[in-house]
């Protein structure tokens, strides 16, 4: 160990992570800067060469105007991009698959900030083919990955504990996201409030504000300081505020259908029986037939919203069709394009195709309120910025970080009471859906605070965070294959569906060699007739302590799990008391 190790080491909070945070944020700065020029770079060699196409940019970062090249062309440069993309992803670093921003909260609350080093570098080039392709995702969430997985080997270098790791990745992910947003002071609350659907992590504050403020600094010094969507310099009427009351409500709702479509092509996607390095070239398939429809739904999307707020919207194609429908459909092509860019195993963010979604449901609003009260909504501009952070702020859970960002990519104070009632609605509506899957709740239930709580490690198992097996049988199986089944598994029952009687989620029921101990003069008698069914299940999000009582009643060694009412696997005895012991090791390590 250097000296210059111990003494980082044994400084104090605020000494220690003034410079932690520094370099944190020279590492987010100078990452989001490589990320940024490999996009540009990236569509110059898909959509300009391939295509013809150029996509406009927002008015701080150029305000350069659409051109459409051969809309024909589009799937061949989405595809090409899916696959090089999911090659890289599945070869060399299968967790910068996805949006980021997802993994870096499971690696803080699961894995003690550990990130593996090929991560940034995968996912800088993964996530630039994806995107400069065509395919629709943001740069946020590659970018808090990027400057997450130099933090981790930063905390390594350095030698900080597991608590400090965790600190410092969540603070690069922050940093990173505030400075490609040039939003540090929205990115540094991001890092405290991200990993949690009703919490804050304090801890990360002080230096997400320092590391944000470096990355920042030097991004801006290369593309430029102004807020990427330019200077606001509207009049907000208080009159106008049931409006944005409406606004909150629409795009909770519009969170929910964001979510909850994107985790559904997850779930379907992981569920092909194909190589996953072909599973994104098939949801490029998807995307490059929406794009020719939809050209905007394309990239990252923000020049797009800039026109949006202009309220320029010739570039917009129609078909002739009136432009509230136009405008109706739009959101939902961009959850759909996202949803298969990135949910199949593609790189890319979540983050700004929100803004875009949330952007065109405040600018279909914004035009109905413009129409029918000109006076208090004399412009849409201002419902489309608080729309697209309002969406985020619910499908996120992050209503503090977008309030602050408001203010910072706007330029613009006026329009903070308009987003903070729309920002709360669109929250409280959304309820626990989130687009961030590893957040947990509170401080509380995440691992990485069980010994602070003092909470038994049983009841901060969860079972999402174990391998699901799934070894029921068929209830027309003979009783001499379920106990050679049960035997081969070292088991005394054995979970079981009846195929014939599917109900939601299938019937399913519990054999044991109790049942069967009486019978062995039939062992060709199915085992349907031996059942008992409607077993009791647990959540996905249940504990290991419940899974033990249920278990413990009756009387087996695992347990049926279910997903929406849908049975999904079974965890076993053998893993909880597995983690279990794994956590008991790792509390006695840190103390």
């Amino acid at each position: 160990m250097s000296l210059f190790e111990i003494k980082i080491r044994k400084l104090e909070y605020f000494e220690k992570w003034l410079i932690l945070g520094g370099l944190i944020g020279i590492a987010a700065g100078i990452g989001a800067i490589i990320f940024y020029y490999a996009i540009i770079y990236a569509q110059s060699l898909f959509l300009g060469n391939i295509v013809g196409m150029s996509v406009p940019t927002a008015s701080g970062e150029g305000n350069n105007a659409f051109v459409a090249g051969n809309y024909l062309l589009v799937p061949i440069s989405i595809i090409l991009g899916g696959l090089l993309s999911g090659f890289l992803v599945y070869k060399f670093a299968p967790e910068a698959e996805g949006h980021g921003t997802n993994s870096i909260i499971n690696s803080f609350h699961n894995k003690n900030g550990n990130i593996r080093k090929r991560v940034p570098i995968v996912k800088t080039i993964a996530s630039a083919i994806t995107i400069g392709s065509g395919g629709s995702a943001g740069r946020e969430g590659p970018t808090a990955q990027i400057a997450a997985g130099i933090s981790s080997f930063m905390a390594d270098v350095f030698r900080l504990t597991k608590k400090e790791k965790r600190i410092a990745v969540i603070v690069g992910a922050g940093a990173g996201i505030g400075t490609i947003f040039k939003a540090p002071i929205g990115g540094a609350l991001l890092a405290v409030e991200v990993p949690y659907k009703r919490d804050l992590e304090t801890a990360a504050l002080f230096p997400a504000i320092v590391a944000s403020a470096v990355g920042y600094t030097i991004f801006g010094a290369i593309v430029g300081f102004q807020p990427i969507f330019g200077y606001y310099l509207g009049v907000f009427s208080p009159m106008s505020l049931p409006l944005y009351a409406v606004l909150g409500v629409a795009t909770g709702i519009f969170a929910i259908i964001y979510v909850k479509f994107f985790y559904g092509v997850h779930r379907r996607f992981k569920a092909l029986k194909i190589s996953n390095y072909y599973k994104p070239a098939i949801g490029a398939v998807m995307v490059g037939i929406v794009a020719m429809l939809f050209p905007e739904i394309m990239g990252v999307g923000y020049g797009w919203v800039q026109l949006m707020v202009n309220g320029t919207l010739g570039s917009f194609p129609t078909y002739g069709l009136p432009i509230l429908l136009v405008l109706l459909i739009m959101p939902f092509a961009k959850i759909a394009a996202t949803s298969f860019s990135v949910a199949t195993g593609g790189s890319g963010g979540v983050f700004a195709p929100g803004i875009f979604v949330g952007a065109s449901v405040g600018l279909l609003f914004g035009m109905i309120f413009h129409m029918a009260f000109p006076a208090i909504a004399p412009e849409v501009a201002p419902f489309v910025i608080v729309g697209m952070l309002a969406l985020m702020g619910g499908a996120g859970k992050v209503p503090l970080s977008v309030l602050l960002m408001v203010t910072e990519m706007t330029g613009s104070l006026q329009l903070l009471p308009a987003a903070m009632i729309a920002v709360s609605l669109s929250y409280l509506i959304s309820g626990q859906n989130t687009l961030y899957s590893s957040q947990v709740t509170s401080k509380e239930d995440s691992p990485a605070h069980m010994h602070e709580y003092h909470k038994p490690i049983l009841g901060s198992v969860k079972l999402k965070n174990l391998q699901l097996n799934d070894f029921a049988v068929d209830a027309e199986v003979t009783v001499a294959d379920a106990i050679k089944r049960m035997k081969e598994l070292d088991i005394t029952s054995i979970p079981v569906i009846d195929k014939r009687r599917r109900t939601k989620g299938g019937k399913l029921g519990a054999l044991g060699m109790v049942a069967l101990a009486n019978i062995h003069h039939a062992p060709s008698e199915r085992v349907r007739k031996f059942v008992k069914w409607d077993i009791r299940r647990v959540r996905l999000d249940s504990t290991g302590r419940i899974a033990i009582g249920v278990m413990s009643e009756a009387g087996t060694t695992w347990v049926a799990v279910e997903e929406g009412n849908k049975y999904v696997g079974c965890i076993t005895l053998r893993q909880i008391v597995k983690e279990y012991n794994r956590r008991l090791k790792d509390l006695a390590l840190e103390e």
